[in-house]
């Protein structure tokens, strides 16, 4: 995603908040824009950060934040996503935050995904493999399952070649469906069912709308709902 996009996009998302807002904010590069646009709004809002780098970006920009222990819902929570579908069902921990930004999108009242439009796609988990975070005494056992499912696994490693270990202490797995996900709710609940999987990176019917940037013009797209299916003849 160019820098351009980026910051096209984030400032769009910035302008769906509102004074007095509970919000979800997400983890990433995208994301960053959003979190300088509402520093110089200077709303008076309060955050649910999704990372611990999330957090200390928004300390040192004057956000407030909170933690779901505080709130009970957020009005609106704004993430990044690694790829999305016209359904926008999404990819997402590429950031290696998909625990918490679940848990925060399924807290609020509204969730938008920001992102380029070079991250729609037609499938999801070919190009950009599916993460899956799992304890660490699970992570030998749940690849062998992903394999048998038909994924191409890999555990996550950093450029110093250790592996990978999220804020919540726990591994992550990049599975790859060659071809992509038939069906990426029957993947979710397949994946999530693993003994040992704290979260799978599908968000299945979770955001109600999408901003997708292309260079300096944003396109809104607004999940299907039934009532949008063709009627059936006959």
């Amino acid at each position: 995603m160019s820098d351009v996009g980026k910051q096209t996009v984030g400032r769009a998302a910035a302008e769906l908040v509102e004074d007095g807002m509970r919000l979800g904010l997400g983890t990433g590069s995208t994301v960053e824009h959003l979190l300088v646009t509402l520093a110089e709004r200077r709303l008076d809002v309060v955050a649910v950060p999704t990372s611990e780098a999330t957090a200390t970006r928004c300390r040192q920009l004057g956000i407030a934040l909170t933690t779901p222990d505080e709130v009970d819902e957020l009005d609106l929570a704004i993430d990044g996503a690694d790829e999305l579908d016209r359904e926008l069902t999404a990819t997402k921990g590429g950031g290696g935050a998909l625990l918490r930004e679940k848990v925060v999108a399924t807290m609020a009242g509204r969730f938008v995904l920001i992102a380029t439009r070079t991250k729609l796609v037609d499938r999801l988990a070919d190009t950009f493999p599916l993460p899956i975070e799992v304890v660490p005494f699970a992570v030998a056992p749940v690849s062998r399952e992903l394999d048998r499912l038909g994924f191409e696994v890999v555990r996550r490693r950093g450029a110093d070649g250790d592996p990978t270990v999220t804020d919540n202490g726990n591994a992550i797995l990049d599975a790859r469906c060659p071809g992509g996900l038939e069906d990426p709710a029957v993947t979710d609940v397949q994946v999530s069912v693993l003994p040992g999987v704290a979260c799978c990176g599908l968000f299945v019917d979770l955001a109600e709308q999408a901003l997708l940037a292309d260079g300096d013009e944003v396109e809104v797209v607004t999940r299907p709902t039934p009532d949008d299916a063709a009627p059936l003849s006959g």
